[in-house]
């Protein structure tokens, strides 16, 4: 491309950039710097109360059904539960001590963790964990697991890890090593080696990525678990935690996939509550082996229960909002959504590359990757998440077939309107996903 053709694109995507945040600016305007500014010396009368709220929840409805690049599960009910928002629930403390503030949930969290534990194949005498905000905070404790068990040891990750990872590398100042990926996301076990013997004096902490956050790439355990061996980490001197933000719900449902389980000798695995099965606010739930907890916890007689998570006040209401996700849908429904959503996954797959749209899918994901819209309205129009020349749908229960077909109808007419005078291209992908998956003018005649 040259250097003006390059400068023309420049200034086009700066210019659509600058146009979306306009528009929004224009659309928010009025509630936000009329109503949602907080001045009212005597405080709001409900009904301007209830008028804001409803125009909110309005602009809410709109942008839902075009909800499409982040993982957030919109299809979901929990109107049965509205009475339990007339109460403050806290599981301050450990859910299996308790504490001594009688206005909290954690039989309903103790009932979360055994249906998971069960998932991941570990026995409740041998396990412990907690409902937390999500899954960045079970990073967070997964990893302070580690680390207390390998106060010397190196965190190993791959460099599509999320975002997290390297944030808590810095915040508990762990020397962090950051491994290449394949082009399928997933960590480059002949580059860990390498990185593994190159370190063979101390002890690994390894995270892995039960589907990446772009790609949806899945780290192979079994390969890590060989690698380690190979490289001479004896079972105590290495600790595995498993990233499972989205995918380490859905895999024990999918036959082929590989199995994410405490028979193997893995260490902690999270999981985000608000993305598969979908919650109001973000949750989730990390798991770990019970031996390491007592090293981590402390006695704390004001809440007379054990500190041993990493907040201290935490949520009621989310054990309680995935204790009736899970038992509302079952296994059999839970299974059933895991396959409606990779099939529908491949279904846009289909249709972006019938209309010579490069893309991607892995294999066992509902996450399609695709050049990224030269339009920065468009991608905020159907709230698509971009990294470098790329973007992706994540394909979830309120994600529709009807739903797809229009985004692909409307990215095919966007297409047609940036390329129509053949001044610009489709972006080269082939860096991120392979020259197979890409149509940009050099790998398309390939």
């Amino acid at each position: 491309m040259g250097s003006l053709e390059g400068n023309n694109m420049l200034s086009m995507v700066v210019s659509n950039a600058k146009l979306a945040r306009e528009e929004e600016r224009q659309e928010n305007i009025n509630i936000t710097n009329t109503n949602l500014t907080i001045n009212q010396c005597i405080g709001e009368t409900d009904a301007n109360l209830k008028a804001i709220i409803t125009h909110y929840v309005d602009t809410l409805t709109y942008s839902s059904l075009r909800n499409l690049g982040y993982p957030t599960n919109q299809d979901f009910n929990y109107d049965a539960l509205a009475s339990l928002f007339h109460f403050h629930l806290n599981n301050a403390g450990d859910p299996f001590v308790g504490s001594s503030f009688s206005l909290n949930s954690t039989k309903f969290e103790v009932g979360v963790l055994d249906w998971f534990a069960e998932l991941w194949e570990i026995e409740k005498s041998d396990y412990w964990g907690y409902v937390t905000t999500g899954g960045t905070e079970g990073n967070l404790h997964g990893i302070l697991v580690g680390r207390e068990q390998f106060p010397d040891g190196i965190l190993y990750t791959s460099q599509d890890s999320h975002y997290s990872i390297f944030k808590i590398a810095r915040m508990y100042r762990m020397e962090c090593v950051k491994v290449g990926s394949l082009l399928s996301g997933e960590i480059d076990c002949v580059e860990l080696e390498a990185s593994l013997l190159a370190h063979k004096d101390k002890p690994a902490i390894i995270n892995l990525n039960i589907g990446t956050t772009m790609k949806g790439g899945i780290d192979d355990l079994d390969i890590v678990i060989q690698t380690l061996k190979k490289c001479g980490f004896t079972r105590d001197r290495f600790y595995i935690h498993c990233d499972g933000a989205l995918f380490g719900i859905m895999l024990p449902f999918i036959k082929q996939a590989q199995r994410i389980s405490f028979k193997k000798p893995i260490d902690s695995v999270t999981i985000s509550g608000h993305k598969f099965l979908g919650c109001p606010s973000p949750c989730g739930v990390v798991i770990t082996r019970l031996k390491y907890i007592n090293e981590l916890s402390r006695d704390v007689e004001i809440i007379a229960s054990r500190d041993a998570t990493i907040t201290g006040s935490r949520c009621g209401h989310a054990p309680i909002l995935l204790w009736y996700a899970l038992k509302k849908k079952g296994l059999i429904g839970l299974k059933n959504e895991v396959h409606e959503c990779i099939i529908n996954a491949r279904y846009l797959l289909d249709q972006l590359r019938d209309a010579g749209i490069g893309a991607m899918l892995n294999e066992f994901s509902n996450i399609v990757v695709f050049e990224k819209p030269l339009d920065d309205n468009f991608t905020r129009r159907w709230n698509l998440a971009t990294k470098g020349n790329i973007a992706h749908v994540v394909v979830l229960m309120h994600v529709t077939k009807e739903m797809l077909d229009t985004f692909v109808r409307e990215f095919i007419q966007k297409r047609s309107i940036w390329y129509k005078h053949g001044h610009f291209q489709p972006l080269c992908i082939a860096n991120h996903v392979g020259s197979t998956n890409c149509v940009c003018s050099i790998h398309k005649l390939s």
